[in-house]
Formats: C-alpha cells, sequence, structure tokens
C-alpha cells in the first residue's frame, strides 16, 4: 500500500502512520532499527529496492530523506511524503521524505519525529556524502554511518578523506565488498604449507575504492610490503582484477578475469574456479545492518593500512 501527502508535514506523516497501523494491522512492533537513506530527488529507488530486500532480514522504518542536488533556500519550503507499507515495503515500512526549498536545510527535524523509540539508527548515503560523516546533521543522531566510496567523483581521493575523518561507527561500502575476497584468501593461507608470505601485488581497476583497502587489510594482516596497481592489469572487468602473493614454495594468484568468476593457482595444486561476484547493494547492506556496534577492523585498515602502501611503480623504483 502507498499513501501520498503532498505538502504535508512530521506531524501530518506521523499521524497517518498510525491510522494505517489501527486500520490496515501494519505495525511498528519488532523492528529493529530505523535505517535513514539520504539521497537526491529521482535517486531513491535504487537504494529503496536495496533496502526493502535488506529489511527481509533486518525489519526495520526506512525513511528517505530526498533534496534537490542543486539546494537553495530561497525557493518556498515545501515537504512531500509517501508512505510505504505491506507489499510495496518489504518487512520494513518506507517513509519518502521530498524536501524542498529551506525545508530541506534542516534533516535532523525532518526525521527526529519518525525515528522508532529506542531503536538504533543507521544512516545511510548512497551517492555523495558529506565531507565529515560524522558531523553532519544526520550523521550526528546514528549508531551506524554508511558511505560509498566509489560512488564519489574521485574514489579513491574519497577513501584517503574517509580516513581523515574517520569515527567510531563509520563504514563504506567498499569494505563490504570485500568480504568475499577476504575469505577466499584466508582459507588459502590457512592450508599448508603455512610458509609466510614475503610480499604482495594488488590489483584492480583505476575506479576501485576496494583495491586499495584490500591491499590495506593484507599490509596489516600480514607485516609484508604490499604493492597495489590501479592500471596495467587491464583485464576488462571492474572492482578488484587479482591478489599475487610470494613465498618461498612459489606464487599464488587470486585473479578475476572475468566477471563473477575467479581462478586460484598455487604450487603443487590444481588451478580452481571459484565463484567469486561482485556484491549487490542489497547484499552490501543487509552485511552492514547486522552489526550495530563499531568496526573496528575497517577503522584499522583505514586509518594506518592506508597509508603503509606502495603503488606498483614506486616498488618498481625502489628495486631499480
Amino acid at each position: 500500500m502507498i499513501v501520498d501527502l503532498p505538502d504535508t508535514t512530521v506531524s501530518n506523516i506521523s499521524k497517518a502512520l498510525v491510522k494505517i497501523r489501527e486500520e490496515g494491522g501494519a505495525v511498528a512492533l519488532g523492528r529493529v532499527l530505523t535505517l535513514i537513506i539520504a539521497t537526491h530527488l529521482g535517486q531513491e529507488e535504487e537504494a529503496i529496492e536495496a533496502a526493502n530486500d535488506a529489511s527481509r532480514e533486518h525489519p526495520m522504518r526506512v525513511i528517505v530523506v530526498s533534496t534537490e542536488e542543486e539546494r537553495s533556500t530561497k525557493g518556498e519550503g515545501r515537504l512531500d511524503a509517501q508512505i510505504r507499507v505491506g507489499g510495496d515495503a518489504g518487512a520494513s515500512e518506507v517513509i519518502v521524505l521530498r524536501a524542498y526549498g529551506e525545508t530541506a536545510s534542516d534533516e535532523e527535524g525532518l526525521v527526529t519525529g519518525l525515528l522508532l523509540p529506542d531503536a538504533p539508527v543507521v544512516v545511510w548515503w548512497p551517492g555523495i556524502a558529506p565531507a565529515k560523516a560524522s558531523h553532519s546533521p544526520l550523521g550526528r543522531i546514528a549508531t551506524r554511518r554508511i558511505t560509498d566510496a566509489s560512488a564519489q567523483p574521485n574514489p579513491q581521493e574519497a577513501l584517503f578523506q574517509l580516513a581523515k575523518t574517520y569515527a567510531p561507527g563509520d563504514t563504506d561500502f567498499a569494505w563490504t565488498r570485500l568480504t568475499l575476497w577476504r575469505a577466499q584468501l584466508a582459507a588459502v593461507l590457512d592450508q599448508p604449507p603455512y610458509e609466510p608470505i614475503t610480499s604482495v601485488e594488488v590489483a584492480g581497476a583505476a575506479d576501485s575504492p576496494s583495491t586499495l583497502l584490500l591491499a590495506a587489510w593484507l599490509r596489516l594482516q600480514l607485516q609484508v610490503p604490499v604493492q597495489y596497481d590501479l592500471a596495467s592489469r587491464a583485464v576488462g572487468s571492474g572492482g578488484i582484477h587479482g591478489v599475487r602473493m610470494e613465498r618461498a614454495s612459489g606464487t599464488i594468484e587470486l585473479e578475476r578475469e572475468i566477471p563473477n568468476v575467479a581462478r586460484l593457482s598455487q604450487p603443487g595444486q590444481p588451478t580452481h574456479d571459484l565463484s567469486l561476484p561482485r556484491r549487490s547493494l542489497r547484499d552490501c547492506l543487509a552485511e552492514e545492518l547486522r552489526r550495530l556496534d563499531p568496526d573496528d577492523l575497517y577503522g584499522e585498515v583505514i586509518t594506518k593500512g592506508l597509508g603503509l602502501l606502495e603503488t606498483a611503480d614506486e616498488g618498481a623504483d625502489a628495486t631499480a
């Protein structure tokens, strides 16, 4: 069911929610959190669809704050709202707030009256994120703050900006997209011959912040030199292309040359093809909502590991 509330107020939205629950039996009981999605007008639906899918694992109230991309406080303020429940909202209830003019300048005020009582608040910026998420109007009221470096104009620069402004509770989908890679690499190193890794090279697309985070994670975990290459190994796919790890018995290679499939080769063993798909928004969001405490490992990787990396070109100059 979808209820449109044009030119309305937060108070009227709250009353409409109560009326819907009383008449239709849709209740907020059992909701485990409030997810706030901060986006721009016309860019809401993909994020809402991902939230609806994730809500089947995490029943929640979703509040979408949608504002004009080029904000102006000179125009007449107006708030249009839409409430979605039932089949149109997965296992959640979705409140879409489309704010115009000066109304859009108070994002915190728009959502405060709609938050679930005593429930954690998670804020997600699927597009352009604030310069410092934890100090933004919505970020201040959140337990977790989710950004996406790959959606920024310069993903690599955005990642280093996140490192400078990191606060406990921050996370980024560039990190979440690494889960399958990290699990596979850890599984490889848990097998004989248990020799120490002496050096690592990580390659990926030029617009892949996940490549840098994977390299930073390996640098911290293995305590060996790690180089990253964002240009020379163009293999026709986006994201991470592969990882090379050197040890005494030979080279371990995990390379994804075609979408969704990676090839693992290591000394003395047959080559294996592994399922290693690029993760969807739904998968990333559902994983991040499984924990509402700070991700300390992500914090350590982004604040310490990034600064220890060197590019492949720098590594070549050092050995020349």
